[in-house]
């Protein structure tokens, strides 16, 4: 299915509060590769990219400030677990073929 292209920039706006500098830039090397992702047209990089985009998501959720506010009592890290949970969804996901969409 094609969509309309845009000439219009897309902003995204995030309450970056309680995000630390770190946080703040691989969100935003997040946003970026993600959007080179989606429009490249060299398998290469499609794929390259796309590897990559997975390992600063890993990253970020290694990063969240949720793993270091529970650190109590856990045998296995909260990111871990997190992770793992992940792989199984995303497992799951690529299963099914099915194209996840979050608009009308």
């Amino acid at each position: 299915m094609k969509s309309k292209k845009t000439t219009q920039p897309l902003n995204i706006t995030v309450d970056a509060t309680e995000l630390s500098a770190p946080q703040q830039r691989v969100l935003k090397t997040v946003t970026n590769l993600m959007a080179h992702v989606m429009t490249t047209d060299e398998e290469s990089e499609y794929f390259d990219s796309s590897s990559e985009l997975m390992k600063l998501v890993a990253g970020a959720i290694k990063q969240a400030n949720f793993t270091s506010i529970w650190r109590e009592n856990e045998e296995i890290p909260y990111s871990t677990q997190a992770l793992e949970f992940c792989l199984d969804n995303l497992s799951d996901e690529i299963q099914t073929q099915d194209i996840v969409r979050y608009d009308n």
